[in-house]
């Protein structure tokens, strides 16, 4: 996996100041990191260690107070508010703790509100037929439960093709054999589509599926650990 051409995120010094009065908040100091095509990384850290920083400014939600960071060639560091949505429009998923439904539509027309501003998205029907939901189409947020609607979430997400998904706590809001679901949808898009996943998160467990696992800690990358082998998340155990 030395192939540059691989990656599809690269950030060098990357720094993130948030001013609250007088204090100063250092939620990132100093980044440097590579996200390759096609894999699937966990990043731990507890509360408060930057991970979600980090995937926000990734995934244009939030911009670098200095270092830099790219998106395969393009230089994101210095985007336009226009850039960073064009580039959220067409590139990357989000998939977030709370599910950000709206609840006077059905799953199918929550999907069509991504696939009706992309480039070539699949149909709603497809994308949720990807998360098992096929046969609930035309049901409302209010008619699921915590797991379907996140699942509604993820084919929302993956409705555009993204190169990248991005999931922060995915798991946060649900029971283990629910969060284990989720976990197992987000691994088959992963394996069979090739998009790029990952995933923060606090719970340890959910590293062992991945291919790397980012350790950060006080807004600086602590270690990263290779795994020998990705565990199926029906294997976790936490």
């Amino acid at each position: 996996m030395n192939d540059t051409s691989d990656v599809v995120f690269q950030t060098r010094g990357l720094k993130r100041f948030y001013q609250m009065g007088e204090v100063t908040i250092q939620a990132l100091r100093g980044i440097d990191l590579e996200l390759r095509a096609g894999e699937l990384v966990v990043m731990l850290g507890a509360s408060g260690s930057g991970k979600s920083t980090l995937l926000n400014i990734m995934g244009g939600l939030d911009s670098a107070s200095e270092g830099s960071v790219h998106y395969r060639d393009r230089d994101l560091t210095h985007a336009s508010q226009r850039t960073l949505t064009e580039f959220r429009r067409h590139h990357v998923g989000f998939v977030f703790q709370f599910y950000n439904l709206i609840s006077s539509l059905t799953a199918r027309e929550n999907v069509a509100i991504v696939t009706d501003i992309s480039r070539d998205p699949m149909p709603p029907a497809e994308a949720l037929a990807m998360v098992g939901l096929q046969a609930r189409l035309d049901h409302f947020p209010s008619q699921l439960s915590g797991g379907e609607q996140q699942r509604v979430a993820i084919a929302r997400a993956i409705a555009k093709r993204p190169e990248v998904l991005l999931c922060d706590e995915p798991t946060g809001a649900l029971d283990f054999r629910t969060g284990i679901r989720v976990l197992e949808v987000l691994e088959e898009i992963n394996r069979t589509t090739g998009t790029m996943l990952a995933i923060i998160t606090h719970n340890e467990v959910i590293g062992e599926m991945a291919d790397r696992v980012i350790r950060l800690r006080d807004g600086q990358v602590g270690d990263i650990h290779v795994n020998a082998r990705r565990r199926p998340p029906s294997e976790l155990r936490w």
